[in-house]
């Protein structure tokens, strides 16, 4: 039980890894007034209950295991769903008891991934616990508090076209101003915040850090596998389409955006097979590619096969229509069919070849030119890495989107593939130094994580090995536009976890 100003919070006591760890779940931290309306704040209440997780946004059903190759023994706890329920938090912390914990901790706020459609992976789930990883920072003296946060998501966060833009924003936004009024009544210190994400959850990260009203007390920001280079704000017209199609299935049952229930919302999603989404542009974004990210220190990791989540709807593709949708390009397209091999009598190089292009377009690439512009011209300290160790239990699958969350989180054994343990400790431990203020490891160095376990500098030759370094000019020569139609007419609705 812990004592606040306002009243008292019942939570659970976890000692799963050795350390005793509380957590304190399904905290509401606003409320939705009625379907695509802004978010409102609530008031800390006098008695909580927070024993059991909080409901999560109505999505269409993911298997969090397939992508990450999970076996099916391990248990994915299944996660209420309510549409105005949704906006809740949970808090992880060493216990109040914990010997040396005697002082305001550092916190991370944590933003899930999902493609802004689902939750991936949820605080429930092994694959999203932040326990072990609170349990590690005790033991290494770096003790740290971790805030998951749920927030709107699809069609739900989208709106009708009408409504306020960007509400999973909104709803983040609201969540990290409840991190900052109320964080010092669990032991946390408003001033030492960082704020992270993983794919989706980076791409909103990226936007809060360069927002124009910059969130309050963020200091410092982890953007792991993505940015808004992964998916830029949108016009409001890139919607219409999306919308009508929508506003005709739900048609057919004798709904509306507005009257539907939420399974009826969700039905509509999952018949039209709506596994994305994307911000909206508004005039908070507007010009988000020439600000620099308003934060003291930045950590930005890529993987090396990020686009494992095209891969099936790519190898769906006719060699001659990947082809054609470079040769639209014009001449640079002459170019970079050459670097990245596409023959259309070659199928399997064509597919390979699109998603390469993919990967360094929406990954890779910005992961580098964020790095090499903090160095160059940011007051700030950057800290990129290469996480690049195999799925520990199918290596063919290679470092793929999403197996990061393995060993950041640490909450499935890995135990039986010593590469992949040694991994997972070293990125823990390299995260709650980078959360309580310190260096990682030199700011001018690249650093690696995996393949075969082995951590430590990438020098630049070692670098060109991992990364396609030698198509990065002709991407940059292209334009950022021209590189983003040429990936998005890849890319478009084609991304899928079950890969």
């Amino acid at each position: 039980m812990l004592k606040t100003s306002a009243g008292s919070v019942q939570g659970v006591i976890d000692s799963r890894f050795g350390r005793q760890i509380e957590h304190f779940r399904g905290i509401q931290y606003g409320c939705i007034p009625k379907r695509f309306a802004s978010p409102e704040s609530v008031e800390l209440p006098s008695s909580i209950d927070a024993t059991r997780f909080g409901p999560q946004c109505p999505q269409p059903r993911v298997d969090v295991g397939h992508l990450l190759r999970l076996p099916p023994h391990i248990d994915m706890p299944t996660v209420d769903e309510d549409e105005f329920k949704c906006l809740n938090l949970n808090i992880t912390r060493p216990a109040v008891a914990t010997p040396g914990v005697n002082r305001l901790l550092p916190v991370l706020i944590w933003i899930h991934g999902g493609s802004q459609c689902v939750t991936y992976p949820s605080a429930a789930t092994p694959v999203g616990d932040p326990t072990r990883l609170v349990a590690d920072s005790i033991s290494s003296g770096k003790p740290v508090i971790v805030v998951a946060i749920n927030y709107r998501l699809n069609i739900f966060a989208f709106g009708d076209g009408a409504c306020e833009r960007n509400l999973a924003l909104q709803d983040q936004r609201l969540a990290i101003e409840w991190v900052s009024n109320h964080i010092h009544e669990f032991g946390g210190d408003r001033e030492q915040i960082t704020l992270a994400g993983e794919s989706a959850g980076a791409v909103y990260v990226h936007a809060h850090i360069l927002s124009r009203t910059r969130a309050s007390h963020v200091q410092r920001a982890v953007l792991a596998s993505g940015s808004l280079h992964l998916s830029p704000p949108l016009p409001l017209a890139a919607g219409t389409a999306l919308l009508e199609r929508i506003t005709a299935e739900l048609d057919t049952r004798g709904g509306t955006l507005h009257s539907a229930s939420a399974d009826s919302v969700v039905k509509a999603l999952e018949n039209l097979a709506v596994t994305s989404m994307w911000l909206q542009q508004d005039s908070d974004l507007e010009g988000w590619e020439d600000r620099t990210e308003q934060v003291d220190a930045l950590l930005v990791s890529d993987v090396e096969y990020e686009s494992a989540i095209w891969r099936t709807g790519v190898q769906r593709m006719r060699p001659e229509e990947i082809s054609s949708i470079f040769d639209d390009s014009g001449e640079p397209g002459a170019k970079l069919k050459h670097l990245y091999h596409i023959y259309p009598e070659r199928p399997a190089s064509c597919c390979h070849g699109a998603l390469d292009l993919i990967n360094d377009a929406r990954f890779a690439l910005p992961a580098f030119d964020i790095s090499e512009r903090w160095r160059k011209r940011s007051p700030g300290k950057i800290f990129q890495c290469l996480i690049d160790e195999a799925n520990p239990w199918q290596a063919s699958s290679r470092a793929h989107h999403a197996v990061d969350l393995l060993f950041l989180f640490g909450g499935v054994d890995l135990g039986f593939n010593p590469a992949a343990d040694r991994v997972g400790s070293r990125l823990r431990d390299s995260w709650l130094t980078f959360i309580n203020g310190g260096d990682p490891w030199p700011s001018s160095e690249v650093w690696g994580f995996g393949p075969l376990g082995r951590c430590g500098e990438v020098d630049d030759a070692e670098y060109r090995a991992r990364r396609r370094v030698h198509c990065f000019h002709h991407l940059r020569s292209l334009g950022t536009l021209t590189c983003r139609q040429i990936s998005g007419k890849l890319a478009a609705g084609r991304v899928s976890l079950l890969n």
